[in-house]
């Protein structure tokens, strides 16, 4: 058990908060290395294209579709398979457009566990390595954000949820799927999440 946690802790200064994962024997998911079994794949995180990363976020996205551009885009694998994307970008909201902030549009996995942390954690990394000032990025008020707080984000409360189909810019706000036409986007309130790198925005 002692080896187990100092492996554990290694990997969590190496890597960030990646932690070696296991296949459970009813392949429902996985289990915590610490638990006295092998361990088969650890998390890691690699570039990918946006075509790649949009093509997952279409496939597994609850409700968001794929978006158009990128500043980059990263993959997580549980050894060779994707399990999880992260796609940043420029701001949508001009106001928070200062050419040191940046967002993370999507951010999708397949339910792999700590999937979501880890790819949070990457993006922050990167932003910070390129000079960024802040990383800001929206959940779905019904949605706890537990990721991006063990991630270090900040709760900066609502923000946006409504249509942007209006009088003066109509926008399409169905899409067909193979279970029939849904909303685009979702209309549900928004929460915006901050973390920032030091210095003014």
């Amino acid at each position: 058990m002692a080896t187990c946690l100092i492996w554990k802790r290694y990997l969590n200064r190496k890597f960030g908060r990646i932690a070696p994962l296991l296949q459970s024997e009813n392949g429902g998911g996985a289990i915590q290395a610490d638990e006295k079994q092998e361990v088969n794949f650890i998390l890691t995180i690699r570039p990918i294209t946006l075509k790649t990363a949009n093509a997952f976020v279409t496939q597994h996205h609850r409700h968001n579709q794929a978006t158009n551009g990128h500043k980059w885009s990263v993959g997580c694998y549980n050894g060779e398979k994707l399990c999880g994307v992260a796609i940043a970008g420029q701001p949508v909201a001009r106001r928070l457009d200062d050419g040191l902030t940046i967002e993370i549009r999507r951010v999708c996995t397949d339910g792999t566990r700590n999937a979501c942390s880890i790819l949070y954690g990457a993006c922050a990394r990167i932003a910070r390595e390129m000079g960024y000032k802040r990383i800001v990025t929206y959940t779905l008020l019904s949605e706890p954000g537990t990721s991006l707080r063990a991630s270090g984000f900040e709760d900066c409360g609502e923000a946006g949820g409504a249509s942007w189909n209006v009088p003066g810019r109509p926008r399409e706000v169905m899409r067909e799927t193979d279970h029939g036409p849904i909303q685009k986007y979702s209309l549900e309130k928004k929460r915006r999440w901050e973390k920032h790198f030091g210095g003014a925005v």
